[in-house]
């Protein structure tokens, strides 16, 4: 298993902690905080209560009172890309920001202690690609999942998989899972032999304006009613709703331009 889970809730499931490399936690950093909030609160029904002080100008959303993602405000001076970071679990976050450095990585941020909820760092992959780690204490990550409005998947795009995955799997321990195709770069990664995120080398068609970079996918029930949503909220459609091996699924970008991925799951296919 790579997550202990709590009592399952009522539309969805509740979580105790995270087994290390599982995403636990989404965050976003933008210049406009009200208006994100009012952007992804109509968009998912989430709402919206304060963070660690620490973070400055945070909020964590909730959906039905269980902790989902956070919204962070960026300073006014720092024009960084506008991205959803996916958080990867750690049972020592020094530790694992000592290897990321080893394995041809960086840190931009941290360590650091985030009140009691836990400890966490930024850093970047080889190729550039930005991702959290987080150590849980009292806020062991993202409290509900299995529900529309909760993150359902991660995804790396990069150039190619090879060397980009085995840092991951030096770093986190994966194990992996590599589709086998002379058209398709695609690498499952496993922990415990269970699916938690994907890396997929898409080569020169990998946005110039973006670089490499993690996609986060939130669970919807109607995909067509939410695109609808999202460009009717002021968001964009970046790509229109495909089938897909997970579900079927659309890429968007909120007011701020942070790029994300609605995901109608097929039952059929395990979750990650």
């Amino acid at each position: 298993m790579t997550e202990a889970r709590g009592p399952a809730g009522r539309s969805g499931e509740a979580h105790a902690r995270y087994a290390p490399g599982t995403p636990c936690w989404v965050s976003l950093m933008v210049h406009g905080m009200a208006t994100t909030q009012e952007f992804y609160g109509a968009l998912f029904g989430w709402e919206f209560r304060p963070g660690p002080r620490q973070l400055g100008p945070y909020v964590r959303a909730l959906l039905d009172g269980r902790e989902v993602a956070s919204i962070g405000q960026l300073p006014p001076d720092r024009h960084l890309p506008i991205a959803w970071t996916p958080y990867l679990a750690t049972a020592d976050a020094d530790r694992t920001a000592d290897t990321v450095r080893l394995c041809g990585g960086t840190i931009g941020v941290g360590p650091l202690d985030a009140d009691e909820a836990g400890r966490l760092a930024i850093g970047s992959d080889p190729s550039g690609a930005v991702f959290g780690v987080w150590q849980a204490a009292a806020h062991s990550g993202t409290a509900v999942t299995g529900m529309p409005g909760t993150p359902v998947w991660n995804e790396l795009l990069t150039f190619e998989t090879v060397g980009v995955a085995k840092f991951y799997e030096s770093v986190f321990g994966y194990e992996e899972e590599p589709v086998v195709s002379a058209d398709f770069d695609y690498v499952t990664l496993l922990v415990d032999g269970r699916p938690v995120a994907a890396i997929h080398g898409v080569g020169n068609t990998l946005p110039r304006d973006r670089g490499p970079h993690w996609v986060t996918y939130f669970e919807v029930d109607d995909l067509e009613e939410t695109l609808s949503r999202v460009v009717d909220l002021g968001g964009q459609i970046i790509s229109p709703a495909r089938d897909s091996e997970r579900g079927r699924v659309a890429t968007v970008a909120c007011p701020e331009g942070a790029r994300f991925s609605l995901l109608r799951p097929d039952r059929r296919v395990p979750r990650g």
